[in-house]
């Protein structure tokens, strides 16, 4: 029989098998600010150039270096259309720390970017002081590159500062960055009013950057751990855009499976009643999510229709994104 990989080759083979799922999305960054990958099915891809795990396409890109301490959480959470479901790619939060800087930088050409022709456009680090994430930008244009020089220095919200107001229209390259790889988006930024395009995006929302959290108070992530980017693969009643499917209950299952492999067994044994009791590190709100989830999927499971309207849950994935 064969056995379970351990440890980090059981992680690389996680890492491999969502990358090869065109059903599989992705997410990097923190509590209000977030980049997302995702392709279509036969959408050509291309291998990055120097040996990372991760490709590019058209829109955007994802590049994967992991590390040891690289360590995935599965973990479902309770919304009002029913639940949702990823698994955060975590680090300790003493070894997660990325720049901190606090104003718009400049970090010179990006050399480490995903496709060989954009590694003498010119990198900027957008200011935002998150914790595991650096959001930066990237230009090569002159009259882009010029305007961002010109907000060097200063937080990117500062009034007066010319990049908030332009970074629209200009709409460079996102680059977001952690100690575990980057995600890129080339799609340009919707103006006011506008929608999230089809595949890879960013969302960088100040009120909840306020708040300095590195998840949301409903994601199960452990005590000392820092999630810096997710796995989001297929959900079982919504398509990548979160519109509503009919419940499919394969992916159901698939997840199950992830849960059980990745997830906190304490949340796991009083989502499928084997305890009552809170213990351990598991507080009393996650144990009532992990409830709530279990009569939202035994609803599902029945084949009754809940009807609740399935909105943007980006409270919920800027932790990592569900």
């Amino acid at each position: 029989m064969t056995q379970p990989l351990i440890g980090a080759d059981a992680v690389a083979a996680l890492l491999a098998e969502a990358l090869a799922d065109p059903g599989t999305a992705w997410s990097l960054g923190s509590f209000g600010a977030i980049a997302e990958f995702m392709r279509d099915p036969g959408e050509p891809v291309s291998k990055l150039p120097d040996g990372r795990m991760g490709m590019a396409t058209a829109r955007g890109a994802i590049a994967l270096a992991p590390v040891p301490e690289l360590r995935p959480v599965a973990y479902e959470t309770p919304v009002a259309s029913g639940w949702t479901q990823a698994v955060a790619l975590c680090l300790p939060e003493a070894s997660c720390a990325m720049g901190r800087r606090g104003v718009v930088t400049e970090l010179g050409p990006d050399r480490d970017a995903a496709r060989a022709e954009d590694r003498d456009s010119i990198l900027f680090d957008l200011g935002l002081d998150l914790l595991a994430v650096d959001a930066c930008v990237r230009a090569h244009d002159p009259e882009a590159v010029a305007c961002l020089r010109a907000g060097v220095g200063r937080p990117l919200f500062e009034p007066g500062n010319p990049v908030g107001p332009r970074l629209v229209a200009l709409s460079p390259h996102r680059v977001f960055l952690a100690r575990i790889g980057r995600v890129e988006v080339y799609a340009p930024i919707p103006g006011p009013g506008g929608t999230s395009p089809e595949g890879p995006h960013t969302h960088v929302l100040p009120k909840l950057l306020r708040s300095g959290r590195t998840h949301a108070a409903t994601t199960p992530i452990p005590a000392g751990w820092v999630p810096c980017a997710g796995i989001h693969p297929a959900h079982p009643y919504k398509d990548m855009m979160g519109q509503r499917i009919a419940f499919d209950a394969g992916r159901f299952e698939a997840f199950q499976a992830l849960l059980d492999r990745w997830g906190d067994p304490e949340l796991i044994a009083i989502k499928r009643g084997a305890t009552d009791a809170v213990g351990g590190t598991v507080s009393t709100r996650h144990a009532q999510g992990a409830r709530r989830v279990a009569d939202a999927q035994a609803r599902y499971l029945r084949g009754e229709i809940i009807e609740a309207a399935i909105g943007d849950e980006q409270d919920e994935a800027a932790g990592v994104h569900a």
